[in-house]
């Protein structure tokens, strides 16, 4: 590594995860959260039940040409390698200030800001969650640049103890594309207002740049807002109860706490633990605010695991965290202290080829493996295609299966016919195919890895279900799931067509 600089380094490195990324692309169908909100570009809105619109309008251009996952995933590919540049550029921008904030003190114990950014960027590739966000596009995906852009502005504003007008300008954009993103993106906002907190002189309430970007972030965000508003507030409504969760147990809280060391590595958190011991000498205040970017919204997300969470929601707070991980890594490094970082770094590297071979390979069912998640990215598209030929054939009145997780790539494969998830909870197919008017006829998709029994028998139901075809997926022969198609007749359920 001493031929090249630690800069040149971090560039091979991302290049390198880039091009697994961009084949796994290829390789594999949508999964879930990807076919639903590609049809968000599909069915442009202000804003969705689930999400605000940024996640749908960033694809419009790419689904408008063509449905090839390879080519629209190159979307969350490109966002993740900004976020890469951004964690190696924040890194320097805190290097830099722990430097002009320690002068005399620290700055000749601190390695080079170089080598602490080639840190922080090779703790985010060996951080297996984060390819996850690389291949397929999340809100999460969006937010994660979006707050590494506003720790970026924090940070010159800790330095200069102002902005210009366009930086305050480039401030609000930020905020407002956040607040397009998820609506967690408000963490990221207290992060903020924290920085500006800590200054005692408060100099910025004063600022006309300081109101442009709040007006410029309010703009931004006002098609959520209207949206929501016409829609009697259903997507906040759902955040709320979706956030909170089922009952608080605490052994959920210890297993989220376990499976968020294991997904983005131990690596991080060390480098962190490092830092906090080391560097933040001098420059606390500060130094803690700006860690606000991850505790803030990482130490809320783990407190309502207790009652449920997914394991990706903290990813944009640990991309937050590198900057600190690598700068604390690179001065153990410099200490000689290379065996812990060395095996934590292989061990990491080596679960994340496991994790890539193990969905290429189409997972492992068995009966010891009595469920193989990765079945769910295979078939799809296969059946989808089926699916729209049947109905077609037997003249029904749309597609429908039991849960939406179903309904996602159901609607993006079999498009443009029409997809009705046939239970009580109102979601985003509700908005987009109404609701199943009575006497409908519709043709039934049963997916083994989520099988339910035939909707009929009740006054909700169906007549009668007759099966049509079975379609089995295959995998390096080994069979990894298989759909079942029936044409269910005359829908008994009230009439709640728009």
């Amino acid at each position: 590594m001493r031929q090249q600089s630690p800069s040149i380094w971090a560039v091979i490195c991302i290049c390198i995860a880039a091009l697994v990324h961009f084949a796994l692309g290829f390789a594999i169908e949508f999964s879930v959260d990807e076919a639903h909100y590609a049809l968000y570009a599909q069915h442009l809105a202000w804003s969705y039940f689930d999400h605000p619109p940024l996640v749908g309008w960033i694809q419009w251009p790419l689904v408008a040409l063509t449905s090839a996952e390879g080519i629209i995933r190159l979307i969350p590919e490109l966002l993740w390698v900004l976020s890469c540049y951004l964690v190696y550029q924040v890194t320097l921008e805190v290097h830099h200030f722990i430097q002009g904030r320690n002068a005399g003190y620290l700055t000749s114990a601190l390695p080079s800001a170089n080598t602490c950014g080639l840190m922080a960027v090779l703790a985010i590739i060996a951080a297996p969650m984060t390819h996850i966000l690389a291949i397929g596009l999340l809100p999460d995906t969006l937010l994660t640049p979006l707050s590494l852009g506003l720790m970026l502005m924090a940070l010159r504003w800790l330095v200069k103890d102002d902005l210009s007008v366009a930086e305050w300008l480039i401030t609000g954009v930020l905020l407002g594309l956040a607040g397009l993103s998820k609506y967690t993106a408000v963490f990221t906002a207290i992060a903020l207002l924290l920085i500006f907190l800590s200054n005692p002189r408060k100099p910025w309430i004063n600022k006309i740049g300081f109101w442009v970007a709040v007006i410029v972030a309010l703009l931004l965000i006002s098609p959520v807002l209207y949206w929501n508003w016409v829609n009697d507030w259903i997507s906040f409504k759902y955040q709320i109860a979706h956030g909170a969760g089922s009952t608080w147990l605490w052994r959920r809280l210890g297993a989220y706490l376990g499976i968020q060391i294991l997904v983005f590595g131990p690596l991080l958190v060390l480098g962190a633990y490092l830092f906090i011991k080391h560097c933040i000498h001098g420059t606390k205040l500060s130094l803690l605010a700006l860690l606000g970017f991850f505790v803030i919204p990482f130490a809320i997300f783990t407190g309502l695991s207790g009652g449920g969470g997914l394991p990706h929601w903290t990813s944009p707070a640990w991309f937050c965290l590198a900057p600190f991980a690598g700068i604390g890594l690179a001065k153990a490094w410099s200490t000689q202290h290379h065996r812990l970082i060395r095996i934590l770094f292989i061990a990491q590297v080596a679960l994340c080829c496991i994790g890539f071979a193990y969905v290429l390979s189409g997972g492992i069912s068995s009966a010891v493996v009595k469920s193989n998640p990765i079945a769910d990215l295979y078939g799809w598209k296969l059946a989808g295609q089926k699916a729209a030929e049947l109905t077609q054939t037997s003249k029904a009145n749309g597609i429908g299966v039991q849960n939406w997780t179903l309904g996602s790539r159901a609607a993006w494969y079999a498009k443009p016919i029409p997809v009705f998830v046939l239970d009580t909870r109102k979601d985003q197919f509700d908005l987009w195919f109404g609701q199943l008017p009575r006497g409908a006829n519709l043709l039934l998709i049963n997916w083994s890895g989520m099988s339910f029994g035939p909707p009929i028998g009740n006054q909700t139901a169906f007549e009668r279900c007759e099966p049509l075809d079975t379609l089995e997926i295959k995998r390096f022969g080994q069979i990894l799931s298989k759909f079942d198609f029936s044409l269910c007749h005359n829908w008994q359920g009230p009439d709640l067509a728009e």
